[in-house]
């Protein structure tokens, strides 16, 4: 029999199976509905951080209706959410184009997405902990060396940048030109004209992320809260008017999971709409369609959430302590 592609052994085909369905286990016990929502969209949420799959439907008469395979199941999810008002949660295959394959990323993945209704952030950041010491029973110490249930440290960004990148980062953000200086004095090279959650973005993954697991002082798992509201997303505000209610996680410097307390102003959604469809136009390599009635669903009924989404493929790499995803995928590309 031929198989192209590498192909698991039984052992890990196992493995992979008992996490998928513990995860399963922890959410189905707490009363979250489990989904299952479409691959295929008419239309997606825009963000011009990444790139996506097209495809087309074709119709017996010849026509051609074009589709995209889903980077998130977000799109989908929230429209339950604001019918039925009930915490839900997924584990589906996304699509993501234009990254590398192998170490952390692959075009098709599997991610584990859950929203909880009447939460913040900080409360999804308590449920997720729950959530990894669920899956740290009887798997020893996630083969980090310390023998217990993974704990979170928290940190915030700003907190981060003052410690690793050596500025305030909120000061630097409101002086013209200084988050630049800032940026080559670390020793990076930003191009002309680029903008302040360009040059964020850039010093953040040169300078902050990779500093995440050198420091052996660090603990197995690091909860980075309060990202900066001039980064477009999702996220509701803080009071503080300067961040958003965002917390991203990390181990051994492995981006793990993205979570919002979820923008509900429909002016907002809008807007955030709006302003990644322009971004998306000007620099996307593949266009996609976008409802841009999408905010509507915001009106009145939608409750207030929190939402994760988490690299599954990744979850399960460190469980089963390698070092690459593709070493844990079914066929690896």
């Amino acid at each position: 029999m031929y198989f192209k592609g590498e192909i698991l052994d039984i052992e890990l085909l196992q493995e992979r199976a008992r996490i998928i369905r513990r995860v399963q286990a922890f959410f189905d016990e707490k009363g979250y509905l489990a989904l299952d929502t479409p691959l295929l969209s008419p239309d997606l949420i825009p963000e011009s951080c990444l790139e996506v799959f097209e495809t087309q439907r074709l119709l017996p008469n010849g026509s051609r209706t074009p589709y995209w395979l889903i980077p998130s199941p977000e799109i989908w999810m929230k429209k339950i959410i604001a019918r039925h008002r009930v915490n839900v949660y997924q584990i589906c295959k996304c699509f993501r184009n234009g990254e590398s394959s192998g170490f952390l990323h692959n075009p098709e993945f599997t991610m584990l997405e859950y929203y909880t209704m009447d939460a913040s952030y900080l409360d999804s950041l308590k449920i997720t902990e729950e959530l990894f010491t669920f899956l740290g029973t009887g798997t020893g110490d996630w083969g980090l060396g310390t023998g217990e249930a993974p704990l979170f440290q928290r940190l915030t960004v700003a907190e981060a940048f003052a410690r690793y990148a050596g500025f305030d980062l909120f000061a630097a953000a409101e002086e013209t030109g200084a988050l630049e200086t800032e940026a080559r004095r670390l020793g990076l090279d930003p191009p002309p004209g680029m903008d302040i959650a360009g040059l964020y973005d850039l010093i953040f993954i040169h300078a902050v992320e990779p500093q995440l697991t050198q420091n052996p002082k660090n603990p197995q798992f690091i909860a980075l809260l309060d990202y900066p509201a001039f980064v477009p997303c999702l996220a509701r505000q803080n009071p503080d008017g300067k961040t958003v209610a965002r917390w991203e996680l990390y181990c051994r410097g492995i981006e793990l999971a993205n979570c919002f307390s979820e923008e509900t102003d429909p002016q907002r959604v809008q807007a955030f709409f709006e302003s990644e469809s322009n971004a998306k136009a000007q620099q996307a390599l593949v266009q996609h369609r976008v409802d841009h009635d999408y905010w509507k669903l915001f009106q009145g009924n939608f409750p207030p959430c929190s939402g994760v989404a988490l690299g599954l493929d990744r979850l399960i790499m460190l469980l089963c302590s390698r070092s690459t995803i593709d070493s844990v995928l079914p066929f690896s590309m």
